[in-house]
């Protein structure tokens, strides 16, 4: 189901965005060897209200999810994907870590995400990275009104494949507004000119999930952290958008 938001609406969704790239920002300079994941949880937690936003991942379940998630942002290292819980496990040099961040406010959702490099990364890490964020900007290009939804998932295919990388199959983009997964699906693959046609007022949370090694995705035993079936790093890059006229507005951007 396609939810197209006012301009109100939007400007709401805009105010969350902000809050999580700020907290993004300072998480991404933060996150250096030693620095355990739960003091970066702590430190967006303390950004978000700072902001007057409330944490939109903080004891959100899911169906299927088997308890409330725990904590504010999402960190996943190395190979894993998404959904990690912070812990106290301490970054090391040479961690590919993966930032999700969800921020709510007056009842509206953004979310975005980033993948950073702890300290020196290796070249294969690096050039994961630096791929999944150009599967990130093509897909934002070709969300425009007019195009539809497997324009989108085409364009992140094309740059992630051809690079010699494969894309996650098991979780996708997704509508985000009044809820973090409002009304549409958007699988990260797909064929030209395919799927929903993207309309204006549309908002959508675009985020590319890229793995070094084979597409396929496991969940761990707490029921959260998905890590690559090989053991192969992985990456995410992700913005929450709202189609325009012209080009999508990036709602998560400073």
């Amino acid at each position: 189901m396609i939810v197209l938001k006012t301009d109100r609406e939007i400007a709401l969704m805009r105010r969350a965005g902000h809050i999580v790239a700020v907290v993004l920002s300072e998480l991404s300079t933060r996150a250096r060897p030693g620095v355990t994941t739960h003091m970066l949880d702590e430190l967006a937690e303390k950004i978000i209200h700072q902001h007057n936003g409330k944490p939109s991942f903080k004891h959100y379940q899911p169906q299927g999810a088997p308890y409330p998630f725990p904590a504010s942002i999402c960190t996943s290292i190395n190979e894993e994907l998404v959904h990690g819980i912070p812990s106290q496990r301490a970054l090391r040099e040479g961690d590919l870590l993966k930032i999700d961040v969800g921020v709510c406010v007056d009842g509206y959702h953004a979310d975005a995400a980033v993948t950073v490099g702890v300290g020196n990364i290796p070249s294969n890490a690096q050039r994961l990275l630096e791929v999944t964020r150009t599967c990130l900007d093509a897909a934002i290009a070709a969300a425009r009104a007019g195009n539809r939804t497997g324009d989108i998932g085409a364009a992140i295919q094309a740059v992630a494949e051809q690079a010699g990388f494969s894309v996650v199959r098991d979780y996708s983009s997704h509508g985000v507004g009044r809820r973090l997964h409002e009304g549409l699906t958007l699988p990260n693959y797909g064929r030209p000119h395919t799927g929903l046609l993207l309309r204006p007022g549309l908002t959508l949370a675009i985020e590319p999930m890229i793995n070094e090694g084979r597409h396929e995705t496991r969940v761990k035993k707490d029921g959260w952290t998905v890590v690559t079936i090989d053991g192969k790093l992985a990456a995410q890059f992700e913005h929450t958008v709202a189609i325009t006229e012209g080009e999508a507005e990036i709602l998560t951007a400073l």
